[in-house]
């Protein structure tokens, strides 16, 4: 006699473990939709919302790396890429973070490095921070995140 499941086979942890992933895939698909859509001089993209990508979105706002981003409902994010002189404020976007080269920086690090052409992110532990905040509130982190 064979018995049927009836639930899933995967447990929470696990699910949690794929949610996890899918979070980090949605991020370096929207880098790369920046990135491309740059270079083809679009002036709009769409991309799936999720909470981590808007936290990004805001840092690069505030920075003035983008124009804006808006919600067009409640799974789709609307961002506005900037350019000046009919060239991409975003050359480059590079994700530093992979899960199997971590690298940690810590405060006294961090005032060694000089970026006076690169925008610099850090995850820390008070959420993402630009190398200044970073400086400013004294605090280090993950390097995550270089924009030229």
């Amino acid at each position: 006699m064979v018995e049927q499941r009836t639930e899933n086979p995967c447990d929470n942890s696990s699910n949690l473990f794929l949610n996890k992933l899918n979070m980090k895939n949605y991020l370096w698909s929207m880098f790369a939709s920046i990135k491309n859509a740059q270079l083809a001089k679009k002036a709009v993209i769409l991309c799936k919302k999720t909470k981590i990508c808007e936290n990004y979105l805001k840092l690069l706002w505030q920075e003035g790396l983008i124009i804006g981003y808006k919600n067009i409902n409640k799974n789709k994010l609307k961002i506005f890429l900037k350019y000046t002189k009919n060239k991409p404020v975003i050359y480059s976007l590079k994700a530093v973070y992979k899960p199997s080269h971590k690298m940690y920086y810590s405060i006294k690090n961090i005032w060694k490095i000089n970026s006076n052409k690169s925008f610099i992110v850090f995850s820390t532990n008070k959420g993402l921070k630009s190398l200044l905040n970073c400086k400013k509130f004294n605090v280090g982190g993950k390097l995550v995140l270089i924009v030229n």
